[in-house]
């Protein structure tokens, strides 16, 4: 299965790799001592769950978190027959003569999502998003469906996916391969040579890829840097076509607000022992801010052609930071000798966003604007995503592997056959607090799958390395370790052999030759490395 660069950055799901480990809370994974430690200002977390071995840690993870790989028998039955509804797709636009194309990471498995360019009788680029039609194979009620709704979400541990549909859909009937024909739900959006969105329309369809592109082959057509053997003229001139167009909706959108929050997001790399040998970033290149870009315009298309007919669904609502946040933030990048004025003010968020690009700190800068952020969660009710500066907006681009997009596909599927497309107002309430806590369910197993792996490499190379304080309290610093996405603590006993004294006001720590404050950098040893607290304790090189 695949795991694509998430749309959501203030969340930071779909990159959850990214998540830098312990770090995530970064007031409460580590403390000083045993009576320190009792009281977590972010409330307590639960313990990491390590296997016997490496090659365990995954099974162990699964169950801590009751995760299952394996699907009821009656659900596998079910799966088993889906391949029927392939042969009766009903009354739908055949795009099979059209280049339509995927592009996914390497290791994908699984396409849900597919894309076209055309062009109107005006000279107006038709962009087309093709969408995996899960809902035609998963039937409200039935098995396939409860189980889906169960889960929710699927779930990414490092070497393994669980997922929450069966391999018979997200691998087979309902993966967008190339050269077979399958059933997609398609948007079409028209746009000007501006990027504004002039038109929108949905159609049940049946296409078939005419190739499966990886980021990086993507990445070289657009450039022109090295060959892709076999890949047409044309069809090249169309991939850039799109990347263009793309651009222009991102310039749009940073125009318009949204946070141009460029997280590093980081892989964790194992070995043939399921050891943690490398942490690799992803990239955020224009490959991947194409097919970002065209998903969020897709998601956007549905939501704005719904709310605005009257018709509530699951909205992926995201909310304003609080202020007192954006206080905390201010006065820690103060220490950092950065100005931002009152953040409260968006021009002033995004012009802190613009200055720190290329700075030697902002990758962590970029985190600890991220924590100042509130969680995109899903919501029946509260429409708009502060983060992405759109008024509507949910998701509806990755049904294989989220509950909420199928949700959206039987609505919209509804509204455009004309029988209303309206849902239960209770259940969808049910639907989405239910459906939330199980993306977050699912982020801290991927965290605690990510945090294994990296306490185990801690625990075999203890460093030295080079840290940065992202936190002061007065029984010592929190520091994060860029190199390898990870945080601790330096308990204050370890700081110096002087006295040191505790400066509430300016929250740093000193002594008469050394002050320690947000960004203050330091080389670091690992001491203590706790799977059951989950924290590292280090000490200065």
């Amino acid at each position: 299965m695949k795991r694509r660069r998430h749309t959501d950055k203030t969340t930071s799901r779909k990159g959850s790799p990214s998540r830098r480990g312990a770090a995530a809370k970064r007031r409460s994974p580590h403390s000083a001592s045993a009576s320190t430690r009792k009281t977590k200002p972010d409330g307590e977390k639960r313990g990491l769950a390590p296997g016997a071995t490496p090659s365990d840690d995954v099974r162990a993870v699964m169950a801590a978190f009751n995760l299952s790989a394996t699907f009821p028998k009656k659900v596998l039955r079910e799966a088993a027959k889906v391949s029927t509804f392939l042969e009766k797709p009903g009354a739908r636009e055949d795009l099979r003569k059209k280049f339509i194309f995927t592009c996914d990471p390497q290791s994908a498995r699984d396409y849900d999502d597919a894309l076209s360019l055309d062009k109107d009788p005006s000279g107006n680029l038709v962009l087309g998003v093709h969408i995996a039609d899960v809902a035609h194979f998963v039937r409200p009620g039935s098995a396939l469906d409860n189980e889906a709704y169960k889960r929710g979400t699927s779930v990414y541990l490092a070497e393994k996916v669980v997922p929450m549909l069966p391999e018979e859909l997200s691998n087979g009937v309902c993966s967008l391969v190339p050269g077979e024909d399958r059933l997609a739900f398609s948007c079409f959006m028209v746009f000007s040579k501006d990027g504004r969105m002039l038109a929108r329309r949905f159609a049940k369809t049946i296409i078939r890829s005419k190739a499966r592109f990886t980021y990086e082959q993507v990445l070289r057509l657009l450039t022109g840097k090295g060959k892709t053997p076999g890949v047409k003229t044309a069809w090249i001139a169309s991939i850039r076509k799109i990347s263009r167009l793309a651009q222009t909706l991102r310039k749009k959108r940073f125009a318009a607000g949204a946070l141009d929050l460029a997280v590093p997001e980081a892989e964790v790399v194992l070995d043939e022992n399921h050891e943690m040998v490398d942490l690799k970033i992803r990239a955020n290149d224009i490959a991947h801010q194409m097919v970002e870009e065209c998903m969020i315009a897709a998601n956007e298309a549905v939501a704005t052609e719904l709310r605005t007919r009257g018709i509530k669904f699951l909205a992926r609502f995201h909310a304003k930071p609080d202020e007192d946040k954006l206080q905390e933030l201010e006065a820690n990048l103060k220490h950092l000798g950065i100005k931002t004025g009152n953040l409260a003010i968006p021009k002033n968020l995004k012009k802190l966003l613009s200055s720190i690009q290329g700075h030697p700190l902002e990758g962590i800068i970029s985190v600890m604007i991220l924590r100042s952020m509130k969680k995109a969660l899903y919501d029946a009710k509260e429409i708009g995503h502060w983060g992405l500066a759109k008024r509507y907006y949910a998701h509806f681009t990755s049904p294989i592997r989220r509950y909420p997009d199928l949700t959206l596909h039987r609505q919209l599927a509804s509204f455009i056959a004309g029988t209303g497309g309206r849902a239960d107002p209770a259940y969808l309430s049910k639907a989405a607090i239910h459906t939330s806590e199980k993306e977050i369910e699912a982020a801290e197993a991927e965290r605690n799958m990510i945090e294994v792996k990296k306490y185990r490499y801690l625990e075999k190379h203890p460093g030295p390395y080079e840290a940065v304080v992202v936190k002061v309290v007065k029984f010592g610093v929190f520091v994060d370790l860029p190199s390898l996405a990870a945080s601790g603590m330096v308990h204050i006993r370890n700081l110096a052999r002087e006295y040191i004294l505790w400066d509430e006001a300016a929250e740093e720590l000193h002594t008469s030759s050394h002050r320690w404050h947000v960004g203050t950098r330091m080389r670091v040893m690992v001491d203590t490395v706790d799977y059951t607290h989950r924290w590292i304790d280090f000490i200065p090189a």
